[in-house]
């Protein structure tokens, strides 16, 4: 795998999304034969109604593999025919979270991401599907999609494609979501792997250290 191919790049501003809560997971597709700037923490266009759980430099840009919206469909029994039906901002081909691994950088028109976590589901997901199925079934198919962190800022073309410049010996995004299951289950292995990696997101190596200092104790008792 040498390229990341888009279907779509989507940015959307904070709006109300239900009683009390604003997001900006109701994204819009950018017209073909757009440049984006890409910079700081957000793609051009992009925000976050609540930065303490949404975006920042772990968060800046959010991957979603197109491969999975037909198996959502069935499951979700919803067209899912918005722009970005699970709020990211790269649709892509060619590569899932089994594919893609923590480390890997991505060139993108000026600009480099770096892969760094995947994506737990929360509740303003749960209201922009409609239900808990969703969340549900993302963490156990680990049909996650991944967050990059930006390398190098620079303009983007949505038109791609993204070209893998860098994939490390490291954990898939797969193994990432799977980790926090074998962890329930009682096998560390696979978490230990995952915080060892060098590039993983801070704060999901501390959600997992802490899954496995828990074990410990359960273990210990």
């Amino acid at each position: 795998m040498d390229r990341i191919d888009l279907v779509a790049v989507n940015v959307g501003r904070s709006a109300r999304l239900a009683q009390g809560v604003r997001s900006a997971i109701a994204k819009q597709r950018v017209p073909a034969g757009t440049w984006l700037q890409l910079a700081g923490v957000n793609l051009e266009g992009d925000t976050q109604a609540d930065r303490r759980v949404h975006g920042g430099p772990e968060k800046a840009v959010y991957a979603y593999p197109s491969e999975h919206l037909p198996q959502w469909r069935t499951e979700l029994g919803q067209a899912l025919d918005e722009a970005a039906p699970f709020g990211e901002n790269l649709s892509t081909a060619g590569a899932t979270e089994a594919d893609v691994v923590v480390g890997e950088r991505w060139a993108w028109g000026d600009a480099v991401l770096e892969v760094c976590q995947p994506r737990w589901p929360c509740h303003k997901l749960i209201l922009y599907r409609g239900g808990p199925a969703v969340a549900e079934r993302l963490a156990e198919t680990g049909r996650s999609g991944w967050y990059l962190r930006i390398i190098e800022e620079g303009r983007v073309p949505v038109d791609g494609p993204i070209a893998v410049i860098e994939r490390p010996d490291a954990p898939s995004i797969l193994d990432c979501v799977l980790a926090r299951t074998d962890l329930h289950g009682g096998d560390p292995t696979r978490a230990e792997r995952v915080v060892a990696a060098p590039a993983l997101s801070p704060q999901w190596r501390r959600n997992l250290q802490a899954g496995l200092r828990s074990l410990q104790r359960s273990r210990g008792a």
